[in-house]
C-alpha cells in the first residue's frame, strides 16, 4: 500500500508532501506504536503537537 500511496505522489505537488510517523510507548503494557500520516509540509509541526 506505500507504494501506491508514494507513486502517486511523485505525479505533480508530491513534493509538498511529507510522511510522519509518531512513536508512542503505552503506559499499561511499555508496547510502542506507530501513527503514520502523510501531511502537508505546513502543517508538520501542528500534527506533531496535536498527536
Amino acid at each position: 500500500m506505500a507504494k501506491k500511496v508514494v507513486a502517486s505522489l511523485q505525479k505533480g505537488e508530491g513534493k509538498s508532501h511529507t510522511k510522519v510517523i509518531k512513536m508512542s510507548k503505552s503506559d499499561k503494557t511499555g508496547t510502542y506504536t506507530f501513527k503514520e500520516e502523510i501531511v502537508h509540509n505546513d502543517n508538520v509541526k501542528d500534527w506533531f503537537t496535536k498527536n
